[in-house]
């Protein structure tokens, strides 16, 4: 008998007391968890519950099962891997597992050679022989759950039996449905789907979740927008994000009043051009919608900030993030009271090498007419070619942001959290950064950078090498003579490499306590009978 979910569950926003357990479903249906139960809405044909679950004890593990209309539908019988259960936070210590970079293809021996083994598939099947005392607390997935630019076999032949993929976007994603088919693609793995329903996920999009180099400039999204399939790309990838992603990060507050969720669950049968309306004015007009959120666990707040879909990218004023946007994320960044681990999760690193930092700064400038208005151009075109379009290349931010983590760190006693750790990833290799700041002691507060990219989608062994030394090596000469002839105004701070670069598919393991903090990088590998292994590639204490 077929299942009647068709995915998930994924486990979600969870708190102190509640929990969000998010699911797909084959048909329309009331779907029922630990007594809470919630109607699906209907969006091109695919249904969706966000069922909310209440009156839970701080500090408590609950065994759950999911019922469509009546019926229980997961676990599935004869499952290998544990019951599912909603774990929530205490405020003692918390484990985080962070990542970001991972490409959805098979595991047999062809696709091991060509890109490694799946970390978060080990982990999973670790994790699901280990004691729950061993399990993490959350999972923070940092960019590129999905490649929409970059299309597995199976993802190929689904779009091939849709339309011909001779004709533009060509084997890329078109639209709604071949995206809800590669989130299938992408967690519907019996590990990974495991994992899902157990561990509580925040997640946030970088460019491949939409194409590759989404948002690097005013000049890229003129020339998309040229182009005729753009329109429903955009449209279905944002849409996408919000249903697949994005709606598992809020908290039952911001459910509430989400008037994008109020829609949809108003809606009275298909709602689909509900959302492909309010995706496509979040991408004409970013600053209608934020998609930066703030999540607290244990000891720790994590605020997640979008470096993508909310850029102001007017030559001359380009910024992360939109002022209003800016102004919620400072709020939330300076509310550190009893917080003693803040984390700031941007997919796209704060702090990159010193090198390739400078040279994107250089880049910025000289886009900007530093050099005149004859060179802008082809900085703009170097731009887009090399990538160049990091924090870094965001320079009002970049200075903001120093700006604003100094002001947190040197707070006065109470307010002032233990560390500050940018968690990110984008560039396929890992690596911590620790950062100094003006007024730094031995009291203020710990600041670093940590990079874990990719989950599987590893660099090939030249462009490891060209990477390397582009990053660490030719760069740092070069782009400290091109900052100062370009006059980049100061940060006022500095940063040094203290681990890393290592280009290993990974994890990276977070372990926040009142007092400490520690962070592993691991990778792993599953031998023939199954048996799943971690090997620790980097570790700093922060």
């Amino acid at each position: 008998m077929p299942s009647s979910i068709v995915l998930g569950p994924l486990l979600r926003h969870v708190d102190r007391r509640s929990a969000m357990v998010w699911v797909e479903t084959a048909r329309p249906a009331t779907v029922r968890v630990l007594g809470a139960e919630a109607r699906t809405f209907t969006v091109h044909g695919h249904h969706y519950a966000l069922v909310e679950v209440g009156g839970l004890e701080p500090g408590t593990s609950t065994p759950y099962t999911v019922e469509v209309d009546g019926e229980r539908a997961w676990p599935e019988p004869d499952t290998p891997f544990p019951g599912p259960v909603i774990r929530t936070s205490d405020d003692g210590q918390v484990r985080l597992v962070f990542g970001s970079c991972r490409m959805s293809v098979p595991h047999d021996a062809h696709h091991q050679r060509v890109y490694g083994s799946d970390a978060l598939r080990v982990l999973a099947l670790r994790l699901a022989r280990a004691e729950e005392s061993e399990w993490p607390d959350g999972l923070v997935l940092l960019g590129d759950q999905v490649y929409a630019d970059e299309t597995s076999q199976a993802m190929q032949e689904f779009i091939a039996a849709r339309r011909d993929p001779r004709e533009p976007p060509g084997t890329e994603v078109a639209g709604f449905e071949e995206y809800a088919h590669l989130y299938l693609l992408a967690w519907s793995d019996p590990a990974v789907r495991w994992l899902l329903s157990t561990v509580p996920a925040a997640m946030i999009f970088d460019d491949h979740d939409v194409r590759d180099d989404w948002n690097t400039s005013a000049a890229w999204r003129e020339r998309m927008a040229g182009e005729p399939w753009w329109q429903r790309r955009i449209t279905g990838g944002i849409a996408a994000y919000w249903l697949y992603q994005h709606a598992g990060n809020l908290s039952p507050d911001e459910r509430a009043m989400d008037p994008v969720l109020t829609a949809l669950r108003a809606a009275e049968g298909e709602a689909g051009e509900v959302l492909d309306e309010f995706a496509w004015r979040a991408d004409q007009e970013p600053a209608s919608y934020r998609w930066s959120f703030t999540r607290d666990i244990g000891p720790a707040r994590l605020v997640m900030i979008d470096s993508r879909c909310g850029r102001v990218l007017d030559p001359g004023r380009r910024t992360i993030v939109d002022d209003d946007e800016w102004d919620w994320i400072a709020a939330q960044v300076r509310d550190t009271e009893h917080v003693e681990h803040l984390l700031i999760g941007t997919s796209l690193p704060y702090l990159l090498p010193r090198g390739l930092h400078d040279l994107e700064a250089w880049n910025e400038a000289t886009a900007d007419g530093a050099w005149g208005r004859r060179f802008a151009p082809a900085a703009e075109k170097l731009r887009q070619a090399v990538d160049l379009e990091h924090w870094a290349a965001f320079g009002r931010s970049f200075r903001a942001m120093a700006e604003l983590v100094t002001e947190v760190a040197t707070g006065p006693d109470g307010r002032r959290p233990r560390t500050v750790s940018f968690l990110s990833g984008d560039v396929h290799y890992s690596y911590a950064a620790d950062l100094r700041y003006p007024g730094r002691t031995e009291r203020t507060s710990r600041v670093h950078q940590l990079v874990c990219s990719p989950v599987r989608n590893p660099l090939k062994s030249t462009l490891r090498y060209l990477n390397g030394a582009a990053a660490f090596a030719v760069a740092r000469v070069v782009g400290s003579i091109l900052i100062k002839l370009a006059r980049v105004p100061a940060s006022g701070i500095s940063w040094s490499i203290e681990a890393g670069p290592r280009f290993d598919n990974a994890l990276a393991v977070l372990e926040l306590t009142d007092v400490a903090a520690h962070v592993s990088w691991q990778t792993g590998e599953v031998d023939d009978d199954g048996t799943a292994t971690l090997r620790e590639i980097l570790a700093t204490d922060l």
